[in-house]
């Protein structure tokens, strides 16, 4: 009799008017919290900047790109390699358009050739010619350009290729010798995966199709053209936040980026391939890359140029334009090209 007693004195009126008020009350705090982002992002005045193209501002410190990637980066680690190669090569000589054609034609390095044979003469030059802007032919301009960077373009290919070979005989031992493991430590911090997980350095470490590469120094450069490219060898107007760099003359006098120089164009090519393997924005194009390796299929360069809507401020549109210049310019005729071994006759000529 107790028990029902309890049971029924639940259903007295003023237990019954509590319900719907423990009910709606549940529910204006739900209420709260779902819609304050929505409230507060609508109210935020604070502008968003593409800082994309950065190399000495990463964006990358405390965040994850999505593989798992979290800590504190430092960008020497990153840039370790490419300010070496800068501060080895500081007395460069700038060579004249003439004399760089004769050297082609010494060495028969013609991209004619290099379309139908697929190899190239490792001519590696170290600062652009400053008559490249008076060669009126657009066509000729075009491939004088192709010619001095193809090269360079190749060469860092190569370097991350050996690299990912050993990568994957390291992973494919069961015990990994000391020099191994020091080397492993190196790359982590090159393409900063301070997590130390090797199948995030898998996906980072690989190779920039080369007809993409050309493309985006085309555009980047108005085909070698450029201020930047001339006085800086910024072949990829990479932005820094430094005191090195060149000032675009469109920004104000003591605020904003500069654009990243180099002494010399190897190190522009490096530090470009590194952006595109190491920066959070990049993280889609870096999947999307790692996800043709799995299927066994070539690096389409017309593909991947989708996943680099955030390189510029153009966004889709600059998407476009780096299709149209790999099409119109049958670019991916170099993705499949060999870089020929050096040898002490080319390296009298240069």
């Amino acid at each position: 009799m107790k028990k029902k007693t309890k049971f029924l004195r639940f259903f007295d009126q003023n237990n019954i008017g509590s319900l719907p008020r423990i009910f709606l009350s549940s529910l204006a705090v739900l209420f709260f919290f779902y819609s304050m982002p929505y409230i507060i992002s609508m109210n935020s005045s604070e502008v968003y900047e593409n800082n994309s193209k950065t190399v000495l501002a990463y964006t990358l410190n405390n965040k994850t790109d999505g593989s798992g990637d979290i800590g504190t980066l430092d960008e020497r680690d990153l840039l370790v390699d490419i300010f070496n190669l800068n501060d080895l090569e500081t007395d460069t000589v700038r060579l004249n358009a003439s004399t760089i054609k004769q050297l082609f034609d010494d060495t028969n390095y013609k991209l004619e050739e290099v379309r139908k044979k697929k190899l190239v003469k490792p001519v590696a030059l170290t600062l652009l010619p400053a008559e490249i802007k008076m060669i009126e032919n657009t066509k000729k301009r075009k491939e004088f350009f192709i010619q001095i960077i193809l090269p360079l373009i190749l060469k860092e290919n190569n370097n991350i290729r050996l690299d990912r070979k050993r990568l994957f005989n390291i992973i494919n031992k069961s015990n990994n010798t000391e020099i191994e493991k020091k080397w492993l430590r190196k790359k982590y911090k090159q393409y900063g995966v301070p997590s130390k997980d090797l199948s995030t350095l898998k996906i980072r470490m690989d190779e920039i199709p080369v007809s993409l590469a050309i493309a985006q120094a085309a555009k980047e450069t108005g085909w070698g053209t450029s201020r930047f490219a001339l006085e800086g060898n910024a072949l990829f107007g990479q932005w820094t936040w430094s005191g090195e760099g060149l000032k675009p003359k469109e920004s104000e006098k003591n605020e904003g980026h500069k654009v990243m120089k180099f002494n010399v164009l190897q190190a522009s090519v490096r530090a470009y391939q590194r952006n595109l393997n190491t920066h959070s924005s990049y993280k889609d194009f870096r999947k999307a890359r790692a996800k043709l390796r799995d299927q066994g299929r070539e690096l389409d360069s017309l593909f991947l140029s989708e996943f680099l809507d955030e390189y510029a401020e153009t966004g889709d549109k600059y998407v476009e334009v780096l299709q149209k210049i790999i099409q119109q310019n049958n670019l991916k005729d170099f993705d499949d090209a060999k870089l020929l071994p050096s040898s002490i006759e080319l390296e009298s000529l240069i």
